[in-house]
């Protein structure tokens, strides 16, 4: 039986977090640091790098790369921040894989001596001065993209991510030209990817180009998208993951293998404080209304996502029939749970959302002239 959430043992300092203001973010770092340790004992990648874009927090950084990660950041703005934060911090630890961005990122992250990942052949010829005689990464699409909504698969001739394994060819001769070395390919197929082999095949597909057409590559990084399980579903097989990545190296031992988990290693460490505002009753459906919305947590309603929910004041209390957990925005996909069952809830009562810490507050908003939930580390 899984281990009860962080949350469960800190409940009164949470509530009492909770006294002082809602909604809130509230981050426990211990957890943060366990989750790193087990990425790095369970998966024998040459180098595990951190998706900054799931959670910024500078504390997080700060415990993320004490534990040695690396960092990926996709924006100037978040390399910016990690030197800001980290600014000890080896540059070379620190991939950039943009996306559609524009050319002064590009110069910038060179220039800070950054590790930069090609998305786009087309810049070869548009940007030839800045990679003419660099080592760089190559964003392959695999094909194929995973994960549990469209919104989060990375992968296909629909998805803007990428390089098709059409143009590699004339890349590679294009790259020769310029004395652009690639070093290193890269694929991400999705997020929340439930399948132990997927790192594996996407090593595969990887090492196949890079047999075909990049005799300079040495690193496959092969992403991120490990599963968070929410809703009582068992936990991710990790070390079978490792396992498979295993067998591949035993096979091609030529290649580095790094991997750059972000909800991975932060999601569990999070969660959403908010109290309730309203209980409303319409017909046979019961509205539990909380101080905190979509702007402070979108992936409910941009994703489907799934976060368990409790009534934190009535933690023992018995299910009470079905519930819509709503927020307070003019939206009618402000809602984050449907039909889920809970507990009876006064207006007042403290509502924690788990599994809150990665994509939450980095994705929140201002809209309706509400500001989001501020974030807070509770103490070791």
């Amino acid at each position: 039986m899984p281990d009860a959430p962080w949350w469960h043992a800190r409940r009164d300092a949470l509530l009492a977090l909770a006294e002082a203001q809602t909604p809130r973010y509230v981050y426990d770092l211990p957890t943060v640091r366990a989750h790193a340790r087990r990425l790095t004992a369970a998966v024998p990648a040459d180098r595990a790098l951190y998706a900054l874009k799931a959670n910024g927090h500078p504390d997080v950084l700060r415990a993320v790369a004490g534990e040695g990660l690396g960092l990926e950041c996709v924006s100037w703005n978040e390399i910016a921040h990690v030197r800001a934060v980290l600014p000890d911090f080896d540059p070379g630890k620190i991939l950039f894989t943009p996306n559609f961005a524009p050319r002064i990122e590009i110069e910038r992250a060179l220039a800070e001596g950054v590790r930069v990942t090609l998305d786009n052949a087309a810049t070869l010829d548009a940007w030839a001065d800045l990679w003419r005689d660099r080592d760089v990464f190559v964003r392959v699409d695999p094909g194929v993209g995973k994960g549990h909504h469209a919104h989060v698969q990375t992968a296909g001739t629909r998805s803007k991510f990428g390089i098709a394994a059409a143009d590699l060819s004339d890349l590679a001769e294009r790259a020769r030209q310029l004395g652009t070395r690639v070093v290193g390919l890269h694929a991400h197929v999705g997020s929340g990817v439930d399948e132990p082999d997927a790192w594996a095949e996407t090593a595969r597909t990887l090492a196949a180009h890079a047999d075909a057409h990049f005799p300079d590559v040495r690193v496959l990084d092969v992403g991120g998208g490990l599963p968070v399980p929410t809703g009582g579903a068992p936990p991710f097989d990790l070390e079978a993951a490792g396992s498979a990545l295993a067998a591949f190296k035993s096979a091609r031992p030529e290649f580095e293998i790094w991997v750059e988990p972000g909800r991975y290693l932060v999601a569990a460490a999070g969660v959403l404080l908010a109290r309730v505002t309203q209980v409303k009753h319409k017909g046979t459906v019961r509205f539990v209304g909380l101080d905190a919305g979509m702007n402070s947590l979108v992936r409910p309603a941009m994703y489907g996502a799934h976060h368990d929910v409790v009534n934190l004041s009535r933690l023992d209390a018995p299910d009470a029939g079905l519930a819509e957990i709503v927020g307070p925005i003019c939206e009618s996909g402000d809602t984050f749970a449907h039909a889920r069952p809970f507990p009876e809830a006064e207006e007042g009562d403290v509502v924690l959302i788990d599994t809150a810490g990665a994509y939450g507050a980095v994705m929140a908003s201002h809209y309706n002239r509400r500001p989001p939930a501020e974030e807070v580390v509770l103490g070791e």
